[in-house]
């Protein structure tokens, strides 16, 4: 009898455990289907492909159009440091960085500026707020609009929309 009841105990939390498990798988499932993962995921394919495209362009086409004068690779510059026997690649780091512009340029052009153009359009212009609040003309604290009397320095304030200059009198 006391084993029954020990494996019912066992079998039981073991179910609640799955239970838990397949819950939280679906809470997995919800999150991975979310825009924004999948957003993310294509944004980082497309742009490792991207990358390989512009690498492919600077290393074989527009850097041998650079050296044109020298007749040695771009890839080949270096600059040897002397007390060593290290060198520098210049031209390593040039096509690296000839990579970069291209990138940050087609990015910005054709992401970044056509998005806030879209933005701009689609977003609704808010006109300025109103003003809440005025100044007192005679301690220039902050008072509301409709104040009839500061509360600093209860001097009587004019309708606000009369000029606060003209009509301000000082009790």
């Amino acid at each position: 009898m006391d084993r029954d009841r020990v494996f019912g105990s066992v079998k039981d939390v073991g179910e609640r455990g799955v239970h838990a498990g397949l819950h939280e798988l679906g809470g997995f499932k919800k999150f991975i289907l979310r825009g924004n993962v999948v957003d993310l995921a294509v944004g980082i394919v497309i742009g490792a492909a991207f990358s390989t495209v512009v690498n492919a362009l600077v290393k074989d086409i527009i850097t041998p159009l650079i050296p044109a004068t020298s007749n040695t690779p771009l890839s080949t510059w270096a600059i040897n440091l002397p007390y060593s026997s290290s060198k520098l690649l210049v031209g390593d780091f040039t096509n690296a960085i000839i990579s970069f512009l291209i990138m940050a340029l087609v990015i910005y052009f054709f992401v970044v500026r056509p998005v806030n153009l879209l933005q701009d359009r689609f977003t609704p212009h808010q006109e300025p707020a109103k003003p809440t609040n005025r100044e007192c003309p005679f301690c220039l604290s902050t008072v509301p609009l409709k104040a009839t009397r500061c509360a600093y320095c209860t001097a009587q304030l004019p309708a606000a929309e009369e000029p606060a200059s003209e009509t301000a009198t000082r009790r």
